[in-house]
């Protein structure tokens, strides 16, 4: 009896305490249903959607003349919420055929029957997302949304997901300083320049998770537009561009080169119409590509193009004579224990300093700038220090190389050191900073910045526009650009760039031949050459300057004049021939005509208009119909008016001589007859003879000459 009462009361506690557990599990339930349910469903609903950010269509860059340099475009992945709340059944049958029909038709992919399976088992399994097609094209998407059921927009269960592709049509042209704008990789060129003004702002939209890790998303009206980014105008003239890369190309391949660049600079505004950049394929010699901005992000030595800015130190320090002599001997000094040589023997002992010059005399130019700076060559660095060839030019597109001129407290500053420097060694300067200093002497000394960007657009609207910078107004003194500019005309004319041979046009230049050295040792590493030229054009009113630099050639030349100077005179042809600025205007005179000009037959307005446009004299009633020139007076107009729709309106055929073809055709069709003309220009002969009577529907046949 004790154990069937101590058994009982064990099982009454077990009940109860089950009792009060299931008590307690009603009550969380409650209280996660009622009292915390908004916080859990928070929760709930923050595992399966989120917010995702919509990239938005980065901005276009243009070239000069609005030419697509670079461009992105959009490509969808689609996909179909056909259980979408808005689609009902009725909807659906009715247009669930023609829907399979038009996405067969668009994607070719499937037949209409898979699409209509595809779409019903979708239907059927209240199946959410379902992926039609990836890499759809922005045309294709819009037919897409003039598809039955699509045709209804958000509500229509089309569902998109947008990326952007960035293409650059024009392929390598310019391809390095355009850059580049990949996801996950830092832009480079304009694309990173500008990266922010061109990426535009983001917009937002609600991605729900829908199996494992895949995401779709949600027609959400309050869904954020992302907005598109400026476009940029850049300075490059893709057509002369396309000619300063191909007459490179022809000189690398041709001189079996390493590597090659070429500039071409506006004078005036420092804007930059080509630039050039390409190097050899490690696996194929005549395979060259724009891989590497040599232009303005690999200082080097310069070589003899430096001498320039030694001579204008020089001059505008001394005033030097041109016609100065100098002992130049065999080509030979020393330095110290350091000889220098002249490339080539001199054609005297004894030459004047244009003469060294001409011939880019090693041994002349360090002679005159030891012997006026010698006891003194921190003035030297300064001056040249002046001309921005020690700092970096500031430019708008990252990457610019940093340039070095010794200074005299430097460390490695020799005794050697100045009459070296003097000719382009022992010293780095980038091409496009070389370019900028010849730029500056075309100017009159006006030093300008190199520029590549004009203006920066939003929906065709200017935002922001780039003007001129100047970095000196007046590097030397007008008497020393006037000794510059005959140096670099007298190298053209009589020394080593005489194998230029414009006739066209004067140039003013200056050919460069550099030894590099490998590995920063001349005698370890060995040597390789640097051919160059730089100038400007036409020499009497300078327009343009160009820079072409030509490395390690290795077919025999290694010369400037040789392997950079017919690059030079390429781009300098093409750009003269296709170019209004050479023309001389044939309105430079006082008046712009001498006599009043030939008039034919129009409408009295139109010759009112172009009489006052040309400042004519008008005589004469022309009324408000037609008007002719009815006396020959050099000196005035002579107008009579002339009612020719009043004739034609009485079937009277009338002179129609003088008539612009224009006006004829619209005088008779419009009276209904049928018109035939022969040739070009006013009216010469009628078919139908001024007077006759005519009938609707008959033929005249004009003559126009």
């Amino acid at each position: 009896m004790d154990n069937k009462k101590n058994i009982l009361s064990r099982t009454y506690l077990l009940y109860i305490g089950m009792c009060l557990f299931a008590v307690g599990i009603l009550y969380r339930i409650c209280v996660i249903q009622f009292s915390e349910g908004d916080m859990w469903r928070a929760k709930a609903e923050a595992f399966t959607t989120k917010v995702e950010d919509m990239e938005a269509v980065r901005g276009n860059i243009f070239d000069a003349n609005g030419a697509l340099l670079a461009t992105s475009l959009p490509y969808y992945e689609v996909a179909v919420d056909i259980n979408a709340p808005s689609i009902t059944d009725k909807l659906y049958k009715e247009n669930r055929d023609s829907l399979s029909l038009q996405l067969s038709l668009l994607f070719g992919d499937k037949s209409p029957k898979d699409y209509l399976k595809i779409l019903n088992k979708a239907r059927r399994e209240n199946d959410r997302y379902v992926l039609l097609k990836r890499n759809v094209s922005y045309k294709d998407l819009q037919t897409l949304k003039t598809f039955p059921i699509f045709r209804k927009g958000k509500r229509g269960g089309l569902v998109t997901l947008q990326t952007n592709r960035r293409e650059r049509p024009f392929q390598m042209l310019a391809g390095r300083t355009i850059g580049l704008s990949r996801q996950g990789i830092k832009p480079v060129g304009l694309e990173g320049a500008f990266d922010t003004v061109l990426m535009g702002v983001s917009g937002k939209r609600l991605m729900q998770k829908i199996a494992g890790d895949v995401w779709r998303p949600i027609n959400d009206e309050n869904e954020v537009e992302p907005k598109d980014g400026s476009d940029l105008y850049t300075t490059i003239d893709i057509n002369i561009q396309d000619v300063a890369e191909q007459a490179l190309l022809r000189s690398l391949i041709r001189n079996k080169a390493a590597y090659g660049c070429a500039i071409l600079m506006e004078v005036k505004t420092g804007e930059i119409k080509a630039i050039a950049n390409l190097t050899k394929s490690s696996n194929d010699s005549t395979t060259y590509n724009e891989s590497l901005n040599y232009a303005l992000g690999y200082p080097s030595e310069p070589g003899s193009t430096f001498k320039l800015a030694s001579m204008l130190a020089t001059i505008d320090e001394y005033n030097i004579n041109l016609e100065e002599k100098i002992q130049v001997g065999n080509g030979t000094c020393m330095y110290y224990d350091r000889p220098m040589k002249d490339a080539h023997p001199p054609e005297t002992a004894v030459i004047t300093v244009q003469r060294a010059f001409e011939t880019s005399s090693n041994v002349g130019i360090s002679k005159v700038v030891t012997k006026y700076f010698s006891k003194n060559p921190k003035a030297f660095i300064s001056k040249l220090n002046s001309f921005h060839l020690n700092k970096p030019l500031g430019l708008s597109i990252p990457g610019e190389g940093i340039p070095r001129i010794k200074q005299v407290k430097d460390k490695d500053w020799y005794g050697t050191t100045l009459p070296w420097i003097s000719i382009g060694y022992e010293s780095l300067v980038t091409p496009l900073q070389t370019l900028t200093l010849y730029n500056a002497v075309a100017n009159n000394g006006r030093m300008v910045k190199p520029r590549f960007v004009r203006e920066i657009r939003r929906n065709g609207v200017t935002v922001k526009r780039f003007e001129p910078e100047v970095l000196n107004e007046k590097i030397v003194k007008d008497a020393t650009i006037a000794k510059a500019k005959q140096l670099l005309e007298g190298v053209v004319k009589n020394g080593s760039g005489k194998g230029l041979n414009i006739s066209a046009f004067k140039v003013g230049g200056k050919t460069g031949t550099a030894q590099i050295a490998k590995n920063g040792d001349y005698k370890k590493g060995g040597t390789t050459y640097q051919g160059s030229f730089v100038g400007y054009f036409p020499a009497d009113n300078p327009l343009y300057t160009c820079i072409v630099i030509i490395n390690s050639p290795t077919n025999g030349n290694y010369y400037g004049g040789l392997v950079a100077a017919p690059v030079f005179k390429e781009i300098a042809e093409k750009v003269y021939s296709s170019s209004v600025d050479f023309i001389k205007p044939i309105n430079t005179g006082s008046g712009f005509l001498a006599h009043v000009p030939e008039v034919i037959t129009t409408r009295s307005e139109e010759l009112d208009q172009a009489a006052k446009g040309l400042q004519l004299p008008v005589a004469g009633e022309s009324g408000n119909g037609y008007a002719y020139r009815s006396k020959r007076d050099s000196t005035k107009l002579v107008l009579s008016n002339v009612n020719l729709e009043s004739q034609l309106k009485r079937g009277i055929m009338p002179n129609l001589q003088g008539l612009s073809a224009k006006d004829a055709l619209y005088l008779l069709e419009n009276n209904g007859v049928y018109v035939k003309l022969l040739g070009y220009g006013s009216v010469k002969k009628q078919s139908i003879e001024a007077g006759q009577r005519f009938n609707k529907g008959n033929k005249i046949v004009l003559t126009l000459s």
